[in-house]
C-alpha cells in the first residue's frame, strides 16, 4: 500500500465536514474556495487513496523523439564537441532527414547534456611538504610591501623577510625597490647575520628572485640567483598557486603589520631602516606557541650547543 500524504487526509476531513455543513461553511473553514470543495467532493469514492494529486503529464506523447532520432543527435552533438548546436542541427536535416524544429533540437539537446556523464577532472597532487630539522636547512624569503600609511612622504617601500623554517628566527631589511639587485643584496646581508650556516633557501616565483614565468627561451639566471649558485646555497622556488608552502613568511609578515607598522611613521628610507632594526633586535627575543612557548634565539642556542 502506498504511502498516503497529509493532505489527501486534510482533504477527507473537509468531506467530512461538508456532510454536516454547507460548502460555504467548509470553503471558510478549511481556507479554500467552494470550486475546489467541489472537486473533491466529486473525486472522493470513499477512499482516502482518491484524494491524492493526480499526475498531469500525458500518458503518451506523440511528439516523443524515436531512439532514431535520438542516436542521431547524440552523434552529431558528439561531433560538434556539444557546442556549435547550428551546425549539429543543419547536419541533421540536410544529412539525417530530421524534420523538427530548431527549437525542439534544442531541449533535447540539453536534456541529453545533462545526462552525459562528467568526467572526473583529477586532483593535483602536490608532494608532501619536507619539514626542517636543523636551523639553516631551509631559508623561507619574501617581500612585504610597506603599508602606504607608514610614509610620511608617500614614497613606496619594500620589506624583506627570511624565516628559518626549524626555528622561526627571522631576519628583515627595508628597501625603496623590490628587484633582483636588491634581493641579492638582502641575501648577502642574511649571510653575514644569520647565527647558523645557510643550507637552502626556498622563495616564490616573483620576478624580484627569478626569471621562470616570465623568460621560457633563455635560461639566464637574475643577480639572486648567480649569488646563491657562488656561495653553493640550493635554491626552490615553490609550487605556483601554493602559497601556503611559504606560510610561515607569510605568517610573520602578518605579525609584524600587527606588532610593528600598525603605529609606525617613517620620514625616509634611513629612518625607516633605523626602526625596523630596533624591532628586528627585539623580534627573536619573542616567545612563539609553536615553539613550546620558546623563543627563537633560546632555541638556536640549544641547537648550537648540540650541532655547532
Amino acid at each position: 500500500m502506498k504511502n498516503v500524504s497529509q493532505e489527501a487526509y486534510q482533504r477527507q476531513r473537509m468531506i467530512k465536514y461538508s456532510e454536516k455543513h454547507s460548502v460555504t461553511e467548509t470553503a471558510i473553514r478549511y481556507r479554500t474556495s467552494r470550486k475546489t470543495v467541489y472537486k473533491w467532493k466529486k473525486r472522493y469514492d470513499g477512499t482516502v487513496q482518491s484524494l491524492e494529486d493526480c499526475s498531469h503529464a500525458p500518458k503518451n506523447s506523440p511528439k516523443k523523439h524515436t531512439e532514431k532520432e535520438l542516436k542521431q543527435i547524440r552523434h552529431r552533438l558528439k561531433k560538434h564537441k556539444w557546442k556549435d548546436l547550428i551546425l549539429a542541427y543543419q547536419e541533421l536535416v540536410e544529412k539525417d532527414g530530421y524534420t523538427r524544429s530548431y527549437g525542439g533540437f534544442k531541449r533535447i539537446a540539453a536534456k541529453l547534456k545533462a545526462q552525459k556523464p562528467k568526467r572526473r577532472k583529477k586532483k593535483r597532487k602536490n608532494k608532501p611538504y619536507k619539514r626542517a630539522d636543523y636551523p639553516g636547512q631551509k631559508i623561507q624569503i619574501d617581500v612585504k610591501y610597506v603599508p602606504s600609511y607608514c610614509p610620511v612622504n608617500k614614497e613606496k617601500y619594500y620589506q624583506y623577510t627570511a624565516v628559518d623554517e626549524c626555528t622561526r628566527w627571522t631576519y628583515r631589511e627595508m628597501y625603496d625597490e623590490h628587484s633582483t639587485y636588491s634581493s641579492k643584496d638582502f641575501l648577502e646581508k642574511l649571510i653575514r647575520h644569520a647565527p647558523f650556516p645557510i643550507r637552502e633557501v626556498q622563495t616564490d616565483n616573483g620576478t624580484e628572485f627569478t626569471n621562470r614565468l616570465i623568460v621560457i627561451k633563455s635560461r639566464h639566471l637574475t643577480l639572486f640567483e648567480e649569488a646563491l649558485l657562488e656561495m653553493r646555497i640550493i635554491y626552490h622556488r615553490i609550487q605556483i598557486a601554493t602559497p601556503r608552502h611559504n606560510g610561515k613568511v607569510e605568517r610573520q609578515h602578518r605579525q609584524d603589520e600587527e606588532r610593528f607598522y600598525k603605529n609606525m611613521k617613517m620620514y625616509s628610507l634611513e629612518d625607516g631602516r633605523k626602526q625596523l632594526a630596533v624591532y628586528q633586535r627585539k623580534s627573536n627575543d619573542y616567545m612563539k606557541t609553536c615553539l613550546g612557548m620558546k623563543t627563537p634565539n633560546q632555541l638556536v642556542k640549544m641547537y648550537q650547543a648540540v650541532m655547532f
